[in-house]
């Protein structure tokens, strides 16, 4: 049965309440995990970003120390896992205060220093590989505790660009292998599941009309619900009743096999 990940991300724009009501929505929609994105504006560089507002989102939607323990303790109130995406190696061991998993997002597939730490210090670690070459992170495939979450980094993405091959080439080299996505819909979600990937990551929001571009794309809850629900009728599906006559066929092999002589 895969897990499921409801990425807030910045969704929140650095306000509780509206993190704390995003939570309940995503245990109530199913997730196993939530997952927000934890860095600091102090060390990010100079780019477009200073000129198109984005630097005036990061700022608004930064998680302090105190901020993480709130959102933590959240989590823990109402039976969901925290996560966080790190995007720069001094936050790691603040990050592992608050949980054993990590995830790595797309933007730092090929940074060495920040996986190896990541690898080191915790029980797991996430590794989405979008707009990644396969060079830059498909040599973590052999590490035990890393599992690769095939991504395509076009926000919202197409459903001609999901690009599912991509999937199945790397469950052909690791049993470790996710999905995140972000097609504004459920369906791509479900057929990962459908494909074996043990672990589903897709954007949540309460209203779509909140500010930031992630809301614009991300599921509301009752569209992630489709996925929790989806994902339990597949875990029945799959159970192996073998090849031989089930139990709930012999009655109609009896009564009706051969009725036309």
């Amino acid at each position: 049965m895969a897990k499921l990940i409801a990425e807030l991300g910045w969704n929140h724009m650095g306000d509780i309440p509206l993190g704390k009501e995003m939570i309940s929505a995503a245990k109530d929609a199913g997730a196993d995990y939530v997952k927000f994105q934890t860095w600091k504006v102090s060390r990010l560089i100079n780019g477009p970003w200073d000129t198109d507002g984005r630097r005036q989102i990061y700022e608004k939607a930064e998680l302090t120390k105190e901020k993480h323990q709130i959102f933590k303790d959240y989590c823990d109130s109402v039976g969901v896992k925290f996560l966080t995406s790190c995007f720069c190696i001094e936050d790691l061991p603040m990050i592992r205060e608050f949980c054993n998993e990590v995830k790595i997002p797309s933007p730092e597939a090929y940074n060495i220093n920040l996986l190896q730490e990541a690898v080191e210090k915790f029980d797991h670690v996430y590794l989405s590989t979008g707009a990644s070459h396969i060079g830059e992170y498909v040599s973590w495939y052999s590490c035990t505790n890393v599992t690769l979450m095939h991504c395509v980094s076009s926000y919202p993405c197409k459903i001609d660009n999901i690009n599912l091959p991509k999937l199945k080439f790397l469950q052909s080299i690791t049993p470790r292998v996710g999905y995140s996505g972000h097609y504004q819909g459920s369906a791509d979600a479900i057929a990962a599941i459908s494909l074996g990937a043990t672990i589903i990551e897709k954007h949540l929001t309460i209203d779509h009309n909140l500010p930031g571009r992630d809301n614009k794309f991300a599921l509301l809850p009752e569209q992630f619900k489709e996925i929790s629900d989806f994902n339990n009728l597949f875990q029945k599906m799959n159970i192996d009743q073998g090849l031989e006559i089930q139990e709930c066929e012999k009655d109609y092999r009896r009564n009706q096999k051969g009725r036309w002589g």
